[in-house]
């Protein structure tokens, strides 16, 4: 047998390389393919369950979808064009068991303000996100989104829900024209209160009242800790399926009440009116239009008028995923790949706007649905596309019975939970000026969405940068000063470094030596060893000392090679100490 200079036969290394090779490339196809890693042990039990919840959620999906379009200010079918891509993309590319991705009421609320009620510029707007989410996978700058502090998500997601929940009242109130600016919404609903049509505000009331009833009696019923009895326990199963599906309840009898009064001549209630019928088509999204005037609108156009949308909604998508699949991930003991979890989502925006869908994300309402039914896998979700086609299929001539009062009930109550202000007391206790992002965030919204997050952000932001560049200094006496930076070191903190050094120490009656604990600082530039060699010069002027402390070996070693004069360092304040003395008694 042939052997290597080691030893080691050549046909073993040879055969132990391509186990290797072979490992390898399973872990990067389970990696990307995550469907590669639940698909092999699949058993009858999980599709049961999978089953379970991917119908569910469907039944969920549906009357959510045909709402959430509403919002956006496009045609309802719009809304089932993006549900069903997410589902078939996600089984495959997810990294979540619960993970629903969909239309929600923020992106719809988002794109109502950029789109315009104009079909081309969602579909524009889908592919660009999507090409945008992408990008952002493939180059891992999933890191971006950690600089959208909680408090600014807070704020936005309170706003959003303040804003939509409101928004729809003009659907409950039967009233049309309405401007989509929150502040003239509110001035023109209150001001046309007396053209409300009695038939819708009825409608409306009661399917708000059956939702609101129904949550409050799941709630309820689960909130016990003694055993239940069979019967009590029978009661809670009931309420929980209809709860599940009261959204689908209440929209197919609100349809089924105004079909009969139609039916009969009796047009008492605003409908959501003629859709289109069947399946969308497979086919490059249009760059352009052509408006009913005749005005030709070109890529760059809808690009221009797009704007910060471009931005925003690629960001705000991926981080409502990203912190939906953390937190069912954390609750259900496994953990997600956030750069894997960017890419499905710019996947299925991008292929979504080959079937005419606007940009969507995971929703919280649908993947709490998915986690409750007790979903194994995101196998569930091609079950929850397949009700949406079947749904596009064959339902959508009787979706135009759907009275809009009920959709805008619907949203109303998917939105409540999101108007959570019991935050803010626990923003105060923690740090009190962590309100300043929230408040900011929240009051801008209510103006512009995208200028209230990116306010919140520059806000959330310039604290971050105040934090580097005054970091806190705290001083102790061992007979000289000494002097512990309580973070880093990083060229913003040079300046206020150096006037608390010459304030504290050279510029006093009695110019004192100074130990500088440097123990938290893990790495140092150019700028603050600039810095650090004027100090040493006026502190030798001064004749007192300035002796490092405690410095990691990385920032030494900088410091050594930069020719500091008069540099000296110790491994405790002790050894500085002890530097300082000898020092003194050569000098």
């Amino acid at each position: 047998m042939l052997e290597s200079s080691t030893g080691t036969p050549l046909g073993g290394r040879r055969c132990l390389k391509e186990r290797l090779v072979t490992v390898c490339s399973l872990a990067t196809l389970r990696t990307c393919f995550p469907i590669l890693t639940w698909l092999p042990r699949y058993s009858l039990a999980w599709l049961k369950m999978d089953l379970l919840a991917g119908l569910t959620v469907g039944l969920t999906v549906v009357p959510q979808a045909l709402a959430y379009a509403e919002v956006a200010g496009l045609p309802v079918q719009y809304g089932l064009y993006s549900s069903f891509m997410g589902g078939f993309l996600y089984c495959v590319f997810g990294t979540s068991k619960d993970i629903t991705l969909g239309p929600t009421s923020i992106m719809s609320l988002l794109c109502s303000f950029y789109v315009g009620g104009d079909p081309v510029y969602a579909v524009v707007l889908t592919l660009m996100c999507g090409l945008t989410q992408t990008a952002m996978a493939l180059l891992r700058l999933g890191f971006l989104l950690d600089f959208i502090s909680y408090p600014v998500v807070k704020g936005f997601t309170c706003a959003a829900a303040v804003t939509i929940g409101f928004g729809q009242f003009k659907n409950v109130l039967g009233l049309k024209n309405i401007p989509r600016q929150f502040f003239l919404q509110v001035y023109y609903m209150f001001h046309r209160l007396p053209e409300a049509r009695v038939g819708d505000v009825i409608l409306g009331l009661f399917c708000l009242l059956f939702l609101v009833m129904i949550t409050v009696m799941k709630n309820t019923l689960g909130s016990s800790e003694v055993t239940p009895s069979p019967l009590v326990r029978f009661a809670r199963s009931l309420v929980w399926s209809f709860a599940t599906v009261r959204n689908a309840l209440v929209v197919i009898a609100a349809a089924c009440v105004a079909y009969s009064a139609e039916v009969m001549g009796c047009h008492l209630f605003t409908l959501t009116g003629q859709t289109a019928e069947g399946l969308p088509a497979f086919s490059p999204p249009a760059l352009s239009e052509t408006t009913a005037n005749g005005t030709h609108i070109s890529f760059s156009d809808i690009i221009l008028d797009l704007g910060g949308g471009l931005a925003v909604i690629p960001l705000m998508g991926v981080l409502e995923s990203i912190a939906i699949a953390k937190a069912f991930g954390s609750q259900n003991n496994y953990r997600i790949d956030a750069n894997q979890e960017i890419f499905v989502i710019g996947l299925t925006n991008v292929l979504g706007s080959f079937v005419s869908a606007y940009p969507v994300t995971g929703s919280f309402g649908r993947t709490a649905v998915n986690s409750q039914t007790g979903a194994c896998t995101p196998a569930g979700g091609i079950v929850t596309s397949v009700v949406v086609l079947l749904s596009l299929a064959f339902l959508m001539p009787l979706f135009a019975y759907i009275p809009k009062a009920s959709l805008a009930a619907v949203i109303i109550c998917a939105v409540a939970p999101m108007m959570d202000f019991r935050v803010l007391p626990q923003i105060w206790r923690v740090k009190k000026l962590d309100l300043l992002p929230f408040l900011v965030t929240f009051l801008v919204s209510f103006w512009e969405v995208q200028y209230g997050i990116m306010g919140g952000v520059v806000v959330s932001v310039l604290m971050l940068l105040y934090l580097v560049a005054r970091p806190e200094v705290k001083m102790s006496d061992h007979g000289v000063m000494v002097m512990e930076l309580s973070s880093g070191l990083n060229f913003p903190a040079t300046e206020y470094l150096s006037a608390f050094l010459r304030a504290h120490a050279l510029h006093v009656s009695t110019p004192r030596c100074v130990v500088l604990d440097c123990h938290h600082v893990s790495s140092i530039d150019y700028t603050v060893v600039n810095e650090l060699k004027d100090l040493l010069k006026q502190f030798k002027l001064h004749d007192v000392s300035l002796v490092f402390s405690r410095l990691k070996p990385c920032v030494l070693e900088v410091l050594l090679s930069s020719d500091l004069p008069g540099f000296r360092h110790g491994d405790s304040i002790e050894a500085c100490l002890q530097i300082m003395s000898i020092n003194a008694h050569y000098d």
